[in-house]
């Protein structure tokens, strides 16, 4: 069906939200190692929980360390499968499903947006990649994402940047709101949020949550934990969930929770907000009086054919023989799968809407943005450039002919040369890092394949702040030197200076793709780099170097460099020393450099190789990254 206009991808947009249940959930977490104290241990953050959640506002509760978020990850389908111990998920009343993430979305806490952009254009990022192209032209894509800036009520900052560090942009909640339309995209019938007011102001808090209330009246089933809202939200619930030492104490209709807690010997106070009462109950600062006898003889009945581990959590006790309880097994009953099979959401592949060329575009078009608009490590780059290419040709300017001047000289400055290209792309370690999280949540979720991202940022990277960097600073150093006036030289040497910039970006580029922080990055990036500085052949004699050393000069992005250099300036080249002629080929017999056509080409395809390889290494290392909560 063609869509003509906003108010018809409106109307679509309301959806039947599906049921959601959970039964006998349990999930284990490994802690950190704290040599040498303790090793790693399993600790149970959710026990035997279950529940059901249906179209409407569903709140899950609790105080910090309770569960309510490993909860929604679980339930979600975003917790790593490997600590999922036991447990079913159902979906309207089947086992969960390797379609369910098609249907679902999830907004995690903190927004996860590309900051150089506008609302709109993160909109239609998501768009261009999430709705299949056979059946969504791009007009439809352009209405669907007015449609939903439409309900979410960003029309007045719709072409307004997120913002960055260095660009002013929108409030936190309208970024908010632009991190629930992301998903909105796909009009998904069951949304998740994991803690959608944290961070946020009391009054745009209340919008947020306003707002997931209207999304919820047109049929969605709106999943989310939330930490102690006021009563205005509080009022919004439909089902409340309440968590405590990953167990769960109240499971039922929010007009009867305060009902239920009086009924077990903890009353609210007059004016008091049922949730910080709830919390209050939770951590023990309200006193329990006398519960209801029918309840009391239940409880007693209970604890007299439990198991010690429920005696440890009253609450979750009192819960396991109320009628809500008992109601909730009696649905849950109905669901049971013959096969008793442990529900494994998580272990299915994304699937992707669009082609893998289609991906390369869209991903590459942003990042040209983004590198427009936040420019300083370009434009870093292309300074630093001139001013190392002005300072090594005035160091080095018009160096003789006669030794040994010609020879020191010509080295030392290849030796500088080479340094810079090496250490002058340092920048380069924070290529994945800086957008890390944001990888991490959109490949997650089926934007992109890993590959197409990779080629995109690194292709955006290259060019604008490795490859014209080099091509100025050549241009300017060269000619200062006074090395061989000739084109073919010429373009050696600033193809030896690319490959040798391009060995040296790459291995960056892998230590950016397999760290998290820059500090680690800047060391893991400093000593390969200071190695093979080292057993370049320009510090250290290679011949005199000990035997089990001497495998490093194999893998020197230095000493390819080095010889690269050397034979292209050297070879053909007639020095004087007091009226006697020496050839530059003498030096390179020396130092056993193969000077020969052969020779010079093998360090070229060395420098390509080891570029290769760290790229490959790169995307690799990019596969591996941990996409579990």
């Amino acid at each position: 069906m063609e869509l003509t206009n906003i108010q018809d991808v409106v109307t679509q947009l309301n959806v039947h939200g599906p049921t959601l249940a959970f039964q006998n959930v349990t999930y284990s977490v490994t802690t950190p190692c704290t040599f040498p104290l303790k090793g790693r241990e399993q600790k149970e953050v959710l026990k035997d929980v279950s529940g059901i959640l249906k179209p409407g506002m569903n709140a899950i509760l609790g105080p910090t360390g309770s569960g309510k978020t490993s909860l929604l990850d679980v339930i979600a389908g975003w917790k790593d499968p490997k600590g999922l111990k036991s447990g079913q998920i159902f979906l309207d009343g089947k086992l969960m499903d390797t379609k369910f993430h098609q249907c679902s979305a999830y907004v995690v806490q903190e927004d996860i947006l590309t900051g150089t952009l506008s609302i709109r254009e993160n909109l239609q990022f998501s768009a261009s990649l999430r709705l299949p192209v056979q059946r969504n032209s791009n007009a439809e894509k352009k209405l669907k994402v007015d449609a939903v800036i439409q309900e979410l009520g960003l029309q007045d900052c719709a072409d307004t940047k997120i913002g960055t560090e260095f660009l002013r942009g929108v409030s936190g909640g309208e970024k908010k709101r632009c991190s629930i339309g992301m998903e909105l995209i796909t009009s998904p019938s069951l949304i998740f949020l994991d803690e959608p007011t944290t961070g946020l102001d009391a009054n745009t808090a209340n919008a947020i949550m306003q707002l997931l209330h209207r999304l919820s009246r047109k049929g969605r089933t709106v999943i989310f934990s939330i930490h102690q809202p006021r009563y205005s939200i509080f009022r919004l619930f439909d089902h409340l969930t309440l968590m405590n030492k990953g167990e769960i104490i109240y499971a039922g209709p929010v007009e009867e929770a305060t009902t239920y807690f009086n009924s077990i010997g903890y009353h609210c106070e007059q004016f008091n907000n049922p949730l910080d009462f709830f919390l209050d109950v939770i951590s023990g600062e309200v006193v329990q009086s006398q519960p209801r006898h029918d309840l009391g003889n239940k409880k007693n009945h209970h604890f007299s054919n439990s198991n010690s581990s429920l005696d440890k959590n009253p609450l979750s006790s009192h819960y396991r023989v109320s009628s809500y309880y008992e109601e909730l097994q009696k649905e849950l009953n109905g669901l049971q799968s013959p096969l008793n099979q442990c529900c494994d959401t998580t272990s299915s592949k994304a699937s992707y809407a669009t082609s893998f060329g289609h991906q390369l575009y869209v991903v590459s078009c942003r990042n040209v943005k983004h590198l427009l608009r936040n420019p300083q490590t370009s434009i870093g780059q292309l300074l630093m450039g001139i001013v190392f290419s002005l300072l090594v040709g005035l160091l080095y300017y018009q160096i003789p002919d006669t030794m040994p001047e010609a020879l020191q000289n010509r080295l030392g400055a290849f030796f500088f040369l080479v340094l810079t290209q090496i250490f002058g792309n340092l920048s380069a370690v924070e290529l994945f890092i800086y957008d890390r999280k944001l990888f991490i949540h959109e490949s997650a979720r089926g934007y992109y394949r890993t590959s197409a991202y990779f080629l995109a940022k690194v292709f955006a990277d290259l060019l604008p702040n490795r490859i014209l960097p080099v091509l100025l600073f050549s241009s300017i150093s060269y000619f200062m030197m006074g090395l061989k006036y000739n084109a073919e030289s010429f373009f050696l040497h600033v193809l030896s200076l690319s490959l040798t910039n391009l060995a040296a970006v790459s291995m960056a580029f892998l230590v950016s793709a397999s760290v998290n922080t820059f500090a680690v990055a800047n060391i893991l990036i400093a000593l390969p780099y200071v190695f093979m500085m080292v057993f370049g052949g320009f510090l250290v004699n290679l011949n005199s170097m000990l035997t089990w050393l001497s495998w490093i000069k194999w893998i020197s992005i230095y000493r390819y460099g080095m010889n690269a250099l050397t034979i292209n300036e050297l070879t053909g080249r007639v020095f004087s020393l007091n009226s006697t002629s020496i050839h530059g080929e003498l030096y390179m017999e020396q130092q056993e450099i193969d000077y020969s056509t052969w020779g010079f080409w093998e360090n070229e395809l060395a420098l390509l190789c080891l570029t290769c390889i760290f790229l490959f290494l790169a995307y690799i290392q990019l596969l591996r990254v941990n996409r579990w909560k």
